[in-house]
């Protein structure tokens, strides 16, 4: 090929449009989405989650009281359907300096890469949010020689203005800049749009540490809010993959549901085509 043509050629490939699915991404559910059913029959659910088509799995708190062999039990179930733990959702006390020999061996086991803390309680002010994000570190530290590495899943809390002792910082913004940069940061994006905050914006603020996303939805409006089906609310979610694939740094999506007008198991499965029509 003449040097013209190798010209034109890069010059096409740059000018050509981002396209989803140049890198696979798989898609996974947070298995809170079904909570009841998980807890009245667990091999049951996860089984019919991926007969569905879902790739992955979070498992939420509960999963924290089993003993290493039900580990081992789920883990081979996993391994059975072809599907993957790849993060867990922990309260912060499994982040406790007693607590993070546990909170590894658990996920080591399910084969999951983040540990997630999916509630901070009730920090007040920087400084509470600090000694959060210097909980993280700690566990970053702990783990990085076994190949682990902590995430923090926000709420609306974390996207507020004005929540802390000074107006100019978030408490997102305060874990975001105090946590080492292998603490994933995994972004529940309808708790920041509810927040008034620009999804966008947040991750391209910080590449690379993207690396899951919850994929929940939300709306404006009486009867709305959380429990419109994912991409059927106000979250523009083609410029979310597009930023998240591009910049980001993510590795995996999980559907999010917190409730609706179907039942659990029929909403996991809508949200997934829904997903699949959105992210083609």
């Amino acid at each position: 090929m003449d040097t013209l043509s190798r010209r034109s050629l890069f010059g096409l490939a740059a000018a050509a449009p981002f396209a989803f699915g140049a890198k696979k991404i798989p898609i996974g559910l947070e298995l809170y989405s079904v909570r009841n059913e998980l807890k009245q029959d667990l091999p049951g659910t996860v089984r019919a989650v991926a007969k569905m088509g879902y790739e992955v799995v979070e498992f939420f708190s509960p999963y924290y009281a089993w003993t290493t062999e039900q580990t081992k039990d789920i883990r081979k179930l996993l391994d059975d359907l072809g599907i993957k733990c790849l993060s867990t959702h922990n309260d912060a006390k499994n982040f406790l300096p007693e607590n993070l020999a546990k909170t590894a061996d658990l996920n080591l086991i399910l084969g999951a890469k983040y540990p997630v803390m999916a509630s901070a309680g009730r920090p007040q002010g920087v400084a509470g949010w600090t000694t959060v994000a210097e909980t993280l570190n700690r566990a970053a530290d702990s783990w990085k020689s076994i190949g682990l590495r902590p995430g923090y899943h926000n709420h609306q809390t974390e996207f507020m203005a004005g929540t802390l002792d000074n107006d100019r910082e978030r408490p997102i913004d305060v874990i975001a800049a105090n946590t080492h940069k292998d603490v994933m940061l995994q972004f529940d994006v309808g708790t920041c749009v509810d927040a008034g905050s620009d999804p966008v914006a947040w991750i391209d603020k910080n590449p690379g540490r993207i690396r899951s996303m919850h994929c929940k939805d939300w709306a404006a409006g009486p009867d709305k809010g959380y429990k419109v089906l994912f991409g059927e609310g106000d979250v523009q979610w083609k410029r979310i993959f597009e930023a998240a694939e591009k910049t980001g740094g993510i590795e995996y999506y999980l559907i999010e549901q917190e409730g609706s007008a179907l039942p659990p198991m029929k909403t996991a499965e809508k949200c997934l085509a829904n997903f699949r029509k959105l992210h083609v």
